[in-house]
């Protein structure tokens, strides 16, 4: 904790990208998916039909590779943290690679770009010269929901 008084910390977030699957329903939905496929690789292969028992195999292998690339892109986050002095926006990718982006809040434009069906279809940034864009794997809610808290807590920076 820092002494000085414009380095206290007005908002703090941490964005994710939301799955609705968890673990242990993976197992079970992919154990399930398994054994059925299995079933019917046997029974295609007993009855003769070699290139269907490879396309089940192929089938199962796609959809493990699907769920093993959404989970791999679900590791990704997004650290937004504002004080009076500073707004610092660190992106973490799925491979762990950070990226920075520092903005003097008094400077600092939060824009947002909506549809009328849809909602909010992207957040950004900008400020001296630069623009990050923030939350855009944030489902619909979730973005309403930080757009309306980021918006108070920079304009309340701002009026001090």
């Amino acid at each position: 904790m820092t002494n000085n008084p414009n380095e206290e910390t007005m908002f703090e977030a941490v964005l994710s990208p939301y799955r609705s699957l968890g673990r242990t329903g993976f197992r079970v939905l992919m154990s399930l998916v398994t054994v059925v496929t299995v079933a019917h690789m046997v029974v295609f292969a007993m009855a003769g039909a070699w290139p269907v028992f490879g396309f089940f195999g192929l089938d199962l292998a796609l959809l493990f590779g699907a769920f093993w690339l959404s989970y791999r892109s679900g590791r990704s986050r997004e650290f937004v943290r504002l004080s009076r002095v500073n707004l610092d926006v660190r992106k973490v990718a799925p491979s762990g690679r950070s990226e920075e982006h520092r903005f003097n809040p008094f400077w600092a434009r939060f824009n947002i770009a909506r549809h009328e069906e849809i909602g909010i279809t992207e957040m950004q940034i900008v400020g001296e010269g630069r623009q990050t864009e923030i939350g855009g794997f944030l489902n619909p809610d979730d973005k309403e929901s930080f757009a309306a808290a980021f918006q108070r807590a920079l304009a309340t920076v701002k009026m001090r």
